[in-house]
């Protein structure tokens, strides 16, 4: 996550909308990432859910959510003009989808080094972009670098993230032109 000008606590009496028969079994499987992106979507259709995150016209809210398998979940408030700018997930896969509002994803189709860089000169043709409209999410693999943006000028955007495993760690970055550059890594307790 990044910060946050207010940022709602964890929510234990939020309900999951994780199925019940996961609790069966003693072990718990590891969610794929389809599994993460099913999950994503089925909660973004909880309106009582969607509705409960309270937004700030000022920044970021969330709500963290049980996911799928032991995964990471969590319900974000995207105000008019805010992003998360360049980042990853580390070793984590994901998903996400809009649940309200629009998002626009900005990604590279670049692997990056996993450590022992500061500096990268990215090549032509890595760049990607999409809009997701609410319904619309994604899922990604290890190492995926994005920027999450709501380019709304007047419109509040809320979406669903699950990870997994648990993000052991995010590296942000900032661009100018083909550069890269690695400028800190937070671990989970610089977010929650």
């Amino acid at each position: 996550m990044s910060s946050a000008h207010s940022a709602v606590p964890t929510a234990g009496s939020v309900p999951s909308p994780s199925s019940p028969s996961s609790s069966s079994s003693p072990a718990v499987a590891a969610p794929t990432i389809t599994e993460l992106l099913d999950f994503v979507r089925r909660t973004a259709r909880n309106e009582a859910l969607i509705a409960s995150l309270p937004l700030d016209p000022e920044g970021r809210t969330w709500i963290r959510l049980d996911g799928p398998g032991g995964s990471e979940a969590w319900l974000i408030g995207w105000p008019p003009g805010t992003g998360t700018g360049w980042h990853d997930h580390a070793d984590s896969i994901g998903a996400f989808t809009t649940a309200a509002g629009a998002l626009k994803e900005h990604s590279l189709a670049v692997r990056l080094p996993t450590d022992g860089w500061k500096t990268l000169e990215l090549t032509d043709g890595v760049d990607r972009s999409r809009e997701l409209a609410a319904g619309q999410g994604r899922a990604f693999g290890q190492n995926h670098v994005h920027e999450v943006l709501n380019e709304s000028e007047d419109v509040h955007a809320v979406s669903v993230h699950a990870y997994y495993p648990p993000l052991p760690r995010i590296r942000r970055f900032s661009r100018t032109g083909a550069v890269l550059r690695l400028e800190q890594t937070e671990s989970p307790e610089d977010w929650q």
